[in-house]
């Protein structure tokens, strides 16, 4: 405990002592003026143009309906190759499922999944679409997607609904090009040049 001449002499030394009239807190707010590197960073966003390398359309399609059949085929496809591929006789290298996917999802798979094929040599494969039988409208609309997708990517020899077995009209059967090395280790294998 302090005594009162204690007090009284406390009090005398701090006589001239002036409140602070500002609280003792740190300012943490951001401050209100933008540095040099935050205006460089605003203006290289607006300027840069996002590039995407995905050529896929991402306008509107013709609508299909559940039940219809997709078929297409590139110039110089072999009839019998191509019914070797209707009929679900090439083995199923990969399989991509889109179903729960929204289209911007699905175009981004479809176009990374084929260039995955290329890449890893796989020729036979499956897209799972779904059928779109629970739609109000009765559009199967990542179907239609997928038939208008697929065309537009050079890799994509043919296309053709699956087999009732491999999911019907709700899946494709897709064949996919030759990658480079791997028409190249043909070529030395078979003697062609």
């Amino acid at each position: 405990m302090t005594t009162k001449d204690e007090r009284l002499s406390f009090l005398e030394e701090m006589k001239d002592v002036k409140r602070i009239k500002k609280p003792n807190r740190a300012e943490v707010q951001a401050p209100k003026e933008l540095t040099p590197g935050h205006l460089e960073r605003q203006r290289s966003a607006v300027e840069k143009v996002v590039r995407d390398r995905n050529p896929l359309t991402a306008d509107m399609v013709e609508p299909l309906k559940s039940h219809d059949v997709l078929s297409w085929q590139r110039p110089g496809v072999q009839h019998g190759v191509f019914r070797k591929l209707r009929l679900g006789q090439y083995p199923i290298e990969a399989r991509l499922d889109l179903h729960r996917m929204t289209v911007e999802e699905a175009r981004r798979e479809v176009f990374s999944f084929i260039g995955d094929c290329v890449r890893y040599g796989l020729r036979s494969v499956i897209i799972l679409h779904g059928k779109g039988e629970r739609n109000p409208d009765g559009i199967a609309q990542l179907k239609s997607y997928v038939a208008k997708w697929l065309p537009e990517l050079d890799s994509v020899l043919a296309f053709h609904s699956a087999q009732k077995h491999h999911g019907g009209t709700g899946a494709v059967y897709v064949m996919v090009r030759k990658s480079e090395r791997d028409k190249q280790n043909n070529r030395e294998r078979h003697g062609s040049r």
